[in-house]
């Protein structure tokens, strides 16, 4: 108890002059190093991973949400993605073309969760309280290659730029 201060794990009273605040450091009882600066961002939990969305980009999510943002408040769509190096024709190497016919974004909200029972048969479902239900939005550029057409995302847009 600090009121009346009763002993505990760590000395208050030190010898050198220093105060127990200069020299209690992160956790009260023991110094450690600052830590490194992280990112905090909700994991999208039972989706499985897709191929179209590898986060070696830290920060792709990110851009794709100031993207939707832009693009979604733009009074010229077109413009928009002319500032944004969005190619219109992609020429690929084996002589194809894909042309840009739209931009898709969808909202996404996870609102309810489930659960295996044991055995995995069976499952309890519950809907999330408002402070746990996950929204975001998914961007996707639909190309027409001739035959099909083609979604890609903002990332293998821009790889394909760099090849």
């Amino acid at each position: 108890m600090h009121g009346k201060h009763y002993h505990h794990d760590h000395d208050d009273h030190h010898h050198n002059g220093s105060t127990h605040a200069e020299s209690a450091g992160a956790g009260h009882n023991h110094q450690r190093p600052p830590g490194k600066v992280a990112q905090w961002q909700t994991p999208h939990r039972g989706e499985p991973p897709h191929a179209d969305h590898d986060h070696s980009e830290p920060d792709v999510d990110l851009v794709e949400a100031a993207f939707i943002e832009g693009f979604t408040a733009a009074t010229d769509p077109t413009s928009f993605l002319r500032l944004a190096h969005v190619p219109f024709e992609i020429d690929l190497a084996d002589g194809r073309k894909f042309s840009l016919l739209r931009v898709e974004t969808e909202f996404i909200a996870d609102v309810g969760a489930v659960m295996p029972h044991l055995g995995g048969k069976t499952f309890r479902y519950d809907p999330l309280p408002a402070s746990h239900v996950a929204r975001r939005r998914r961007l996707r550029f639909v190309y027409f290659d001739g035959d099909a057409l083609r979604p890609l995302t903002l990332k293998q847009i821009s790889e394909r730029l760099v090849r």
